[in-house]
């Protein structure tokens, strides 16, 4: 596996919220593995990228090991650059896929694993960053060093580009309700694929009786001249998705009023009697706001009256009767659609069956 180890004691941090310093002058010591030698890159007018993530940490740094497997140099993660640095009020928008991922990679984890880390992909505008995809890298992390598989994130990229070619690399994320010291020398990697990555942490331990999200980026701190720190800058981060999601979501929803928290999937009847129920619901309510303000029992609200004005516009003047008509119409164009749907189906997988025969 291509993995370049770099020791963690060389980037130490210190011990306040959301903030981790990195020293860039002074050399570490000498690490206790003992080191491989360097492979000799393949003849190229670019230094080889794998040597070079190597030295994830500070300038000084030294190197604990290199596999012979990386003799093969990765090319880095091409992604076109986020505009420059992040300006003040810039959002993090979440899709529930992202969260879904992440917490069925850490169901997932390696035994012993205490957390794991992942590439963050999506889109970049000028007010916000959508996070749309992401996946999981394998890593090694131990006390002293922490090493991740660089060839194994290139070639997801690779493949993640190919369907979906206007995702880019926005950073990484990772499960804890901290920032490590190996933070630091990861987060120092991401910084050659997408300037000002987002690290993104999930509280998947539950500290404080929930799942807490939160993301960051990083910024130069310290007298220039001397030893330098990284601060990790907190965003704001909402949540975002599409009607496609929001049916997941209302589905998972369903299980928090479940004993086994397991709950079936509704037929299409169902569905649109569900539908029903809850207009019907919010045509109660707003008959009856409507009725508390003509008694005088509530403030009339400009606003509020705006927008019911909008939305009975919005509503078609129809007959009664030519509405049935139509709806039946519809009904029927619906069922046989369903019935021609059904028997194609079924003939392809009669004709299945007879050509094994």
């Amino acid at each position: 596996m291509a993995t370049p180890a770099v020791p963690a004691s060389a980037a130490p941090t210190t011990p306040t919220p959301a903030m981790a310093a990195a020293p860039a002058s002074a050399p570490a010591p000498a690490p206790a593995p003992v080191p491989v030698p360097a492979p000799t890159p393949a003849p190229s007018s670019s230094p080889d990228p794998a040597a070079a993530a190597a030295a994830t940490a500070a300038p000084g740094q030294t190197q604990a090991s290199l596999p012979a497997a990386a003799q093969t140099p990765a090319q880095s993660l091409a992604s076109p650059a986020l505009p420059g640095p992040f300006p003040g009020g810039r959002v993090v928008r979440l899709h529930p896929v992202i969260l879904a991922s992440i917490v069925d990679s850490y169901e997932r984890r390696n035994e012993g694993a205490a957390r794991v880390i992942g590439t963050l992909l999506g889109t970049v505008d000028k007010h916000s960053v959508e996070v749309t995809n992401c996946f999981s890298v394998p890593h090694n992390e131990s006390e002293d060093e922490v090493a991740v598989d660089m060839e194994f994130a290139k070639n997801m990229y690779e493949l993640h580009k190919k369907v979906s070619p206007n995702e880019l690399i926005l950073g990484w994320y990772a499960t804890g309700h901290d920032i490590t010291e190996h933070s630091v020398l990861i987060h120092e990697y991401y910084s050659r694929e997408a300037p000002n990555p987002i690290h993104l942490t999930v509280d998947t331990s539950l500290q404080n009786g929930r799942m807490s999200i939160k993301a960051y980026i990083s910024t130069l701190m310290g007298v220039p001249g001397r030893t330098m720190g990284v601060m990790f800058t907190p965003l704001t981060v909402k949540y975002a998705y599409y009607d496609t999601e929001r049916i997941g979501v209302d589905l998972i929803m369903k299980t928090c009023f479940s004993p086994n928290r397991v709950i079936g999937l509704s037929s299409d009847l169902q569905q649109v009697a569900g539908s029903s129920a809850r207009i019907q619901d919010a045509l109660s309510t707003v008959l009856q706001y409507a009725e508390d303000v003509l008694s005088g029992k509530v403030s009339a609200d400009n606003t509020v009256g705006r927008f019911l004005m909008s939305l009975v516009n919005q509503v078609p003047k129809i007959v009664p009767d030519d509405f049935e008509t139509m709806l039946n119409s519809n009904i029927n164009d619906l069922l046989m659609v369903t019935y021609l749907a059904n028997l194609t189906q079924s003939q392809i997988a009669l004709n299945e069956k007879l050509v094994n025969l």
